[in-house]
């Protein structure tokens, strides 16, 4: 197994691998996946459908473990962690934005943003000020007593974001998050992930978007669940 740098690093991980088994054929995923991401960087995953940009995503953020391999992320080891120590992790250092937007159809746009701040108890007004600036930061101040259903996908994007975004996470991972939208909408995703790398935050993007890759300060290509190339 290939050594962890022990440079600062936000993501390192070392030789991961992911497979299921099915009655009759193992699946390897992710095959002996090793890469690094800096404190404050920009990382496009780009690869076909299929390649495991989700699945490695998945395991970064704490929702998935590999089968095997080393993943330190924001210093911390997931490997080894409970499940009810890597949904602690994920809720105080990870902010991941759904392919599939992921809000609660039940709850309002202010609501479905406050649910991680609540999930942390935090206190009601600090809870009102940071829902406030969210709000503004996405746009979306005279959308904050809709329901999902009465939004296009493209605010419903934007509401991801700032849920992803309520508890001023470190790390934010993002799965396609221009796939279903249209180029106007896009570019104000993809303002919001250059203002994140701006800010200072690491940022792990799964895309086909050529426009979100020209902010990357690191490529990697996923295919067949190996990593086939990366620029550092």
């Amino acid at each position: 197994m290939k050594e962890l740098k022990t440079l600062k690093q936000a993501i390192s991980a070392s030789a991961l691998f992911k497979t299921y088994e099915t009655s009759v054929r193992k699946i390897t995923v992710l095959d002996g996946v090793d890469f690094e991401v800096g404190d404050g960087e920009l990382m496009v995953l780009r690869g076909p459908s299929g390649s495991g940009k989700t699945t490695l995503l998945n395991i970064v953020s704490g929702i998935d473990k590999p089968t095997s391999g080393e993943l330190l992320v924001c210093g911390e080891s997931l490997t080894e962690k409970s499940e009810d120590s890597l949904s602690d992790f994920r809720c105080n250092n990870v902010g991941y934005v759904f392919q599939s937007y992921n809000l609660v159809s039940t709850l309002t746009v202010a609501e479905n943003i406050a649910f991680p701040m609540e999930w942390l108890k935090k206190p009601r007004e600090t809870i009102e000020d940071r829902l406030k600036e969210l709000l503004e930061i996405v746009g979306l101040q005279d959308r904050a007593e809709h329901f999902p259903y009465q939004l296009s996908g493209g605010e419903e994007q934007r509401v991801a974001f700032a849920r992803a975004l309520a508890n001023d996470p470190p790390l934010v991972l993002a799965d396609e998050p221009t796939g279903n939208l249209d180029q106007k909408t896009g570019a104000k995703i993809i303002e919001l992930l250059g203002k994140l790398r701006k800010d200072g935050r690491t940022v792990v993007v799964a895309t086909h978007d050529a426009q979100i890759s020209k902010l990357a300060d690191k490529s990697c290509c996923l295919e067949a669940g190996k990593l086939m190339s990366s620029n550092e």
